[in-house]
């Protein structure tokens, strides 16, 4: 399980009316109450911040100790074994002694200096997943500034958090990417980050003959595991919509689901056709201009949601290894009817 977590999508066919903006449809008070089973449940959290040591790195040989004194760290995130000896510690000492990244890195520190409000973020959802998955075993985590070359790593044995991508808007360098993307790499968006990236540990998927529904299904499962596991989180959070598109999204179910219909795309095998729907794009034209990126994966969220308001005594565990992506469809009932234009 290594996986930086990429959010979801947005589905409408012939869209006559304009995307609405209604009232926060985001908001989960009415779920914050801790379930005192999960309250309970041991998590050995460990937090370590590694930007300050690699910060006082000033020589490759430097470099080398603080390879050695993060072994771990630095045969995963840093995939150490991959260089030709003496290679790491002269980039790393580069690196460390770079004034643009020393100054994104007095930025990254600022930004996330209070460890505990880390750790009171990363409990809940470590104390969810075991709650639904007892075999969990909590990675130690560690933060650090990588250059802006990647937000995240995550497997069985290790956490890292690359606190210079979420600083903001405020930071002096970010992360090279388009702006609807770019909006996602602030600190709220941390910890759903990290839930969906986890989630690919348990969601199963059939590796032959992907169709758009499969697709859907996958980002769907995904999605439905982070609200699981984040139940106070706001679904904007966890799908990386503004509360504009979730708004409109919500509005326009019924369309978005009458286009995937109309145009026979759910079983479509094309993995270009795929993409469109499911993958990073500033928003679908197809649907309509105002319509956000990964429209498809949204639906898939609805889908499985449906799914499970019809079967509650299906567990999460039982969800997430359920391959059979007609079989959810079927049995979700899922059938969104569109709204009648007003007049």
């Amino acid at each position: 399980m290594h996986i930086p977590a990429r959010i979801r999508p947005w589905l409408a066919a012939v869209l006559s009316l304009t995307m609405l903006a209604l009232p926060n449809c985001t908001s989960k008070t009415e779920k914050c109450e801790i379930n005192p089973d999960v309250a309970k449940i041991d998590v050995p959290l460990q937090i370590e911040r590694l930007e300050k040591p690699f910060f006082q790195i000033k020589t490759p040989a430097n470099a080398s100790a603080f390879i050695a004194q993060n072994g771990l760290f630095a045969r995963q995130f840093l995939q150490s074994s991959q260089y030709p000896a003496g290679v790491l510690s002269n980039t790393l000492a580069r690196l460390a002694t770079n004034p643009g990244l020393q100054k994104l890195g007095h930025q990254a520190d600022s930004a996330f200096q209070d460890t505990g409000a880390l750790a009171a973020d990363l409990k809940p959802m470590f104390q969810h997943i075991r709650f639904y998955f007892p075999d969990f075993k909590v990675p130690p985590v560690k933060t650090f500034v990588s250059g802006l070359s990647q937000d995240l790593f995550v497997n069985d044995s290790l956490l890292v958090i690359s606190t210079d991508f979420f600083v903001g808007p405020k930071a002096a360098y970010r992360p090279n990417v388009p702006g609807y993307i770019l909006r996602r790499y602030t600190k709220p968006y941390v910890v759903p980050t990290v839930a969906l990236a986890i989630s690919s540990k348990y969601n199963q998927k059939q590796l032959t003959n992907q169709t758009m529904l499969g697709e859907m299904v996958q980002f769907g499962k995904s999605l439905y595991f982070a609200e699981k596991v984040l139940p106070c989180t706001p679904d904007s959070l966890l799908i990386g919509y503004t509360d504009k598109e979730m708004a409109g999204v919500a509005f326009n179910e019924g369309k978005i689901w009458a286009h995937f219909i109309e145009k026979n795309l759910l079983y479509n095998t094309a993995p270009f056709t795929i993409q469109k729907y499911v993958g990073e794009r500033p928003n679908i034209p197809e649907i309509d201009k105002t319509c956000p990126g990964r429209v498809g994966a949204w639906v898939g969220w609805q889908i499985v949601r449906k799914y499970m308001s019809e079967h509650p005594n299906v567990t999460l565990k039982q969800l997430m290894a359920e391959k059979n992506s007609q079989r959810i469809l079927t049995e979700s009932k899922y059938r969104p009817k569109p709204r009648r234009a007003e007049r």
